[in-house]
């Protein structure tokens, strides 16, 4: 499995964020536990950036997003086009490059992990509606 191989990765946890694109352990952290973030794309054709708040989630120490409204989602179209954006989360911006997600278990446990952080909302089942489940991305940190 591809997991097994980033976590035996030689790299140590401070060189992890550059080297590898992962995150480090304390960003995870961070990340596990915020409400929300937000999300800086750049639509096609400006450099005016556009700002989304959003959720995100944890799963096996990767990072992923996904459009409440689906694929109409302004950020989401905008991440498309351009898979380059910046996370902004406890007053701190990271750069990251978002990755489609097309595995059947990857997007399932996501959805898990959707209603389980989320719980307390009664927006979490909008999360795992059927057609936002193909809107499941992927953080690297870049």
């Amino acid at each position: 499995m591809a997991k097994q191989t980033r976590e035996h990765s030689e790299h140590t946890p401070s060189s992890r964020h550059h080297a590898s694109g992962e995150f480090d352990s304390k960003t995870l952290d961070a990340l596990r536990n915020v409400e929300e973030i937000r999300i800086a794309t750049t639509p096609a054709g400006t450099k005016k950036k556009h700002r989304a708040t959003i959720w995100v989630v944890v799963v096996d120490d990767d990072v992923f997003i996904r459009s409440f409204t689906g694929p109409k989602g302004k950020w989401y179209r905008n991440v498309l086009a351009d898979p380059e954006a910046d996370v902004e989360f406890d007053g701190k911006a990271i750069h990251v490059r978002a990755m489609p997600v097309k595995d059947r278990k990857t997007i399932e446990a996501v959805s898990r992990a959707y209603l389980e952080k989320y719980r307390d909302s009664p927006y979490a089942k909008d999360m795992v509606r059927d057609e936002v489940l193909p809107t499941t991305l992927r953080l690297e940190p870049r």
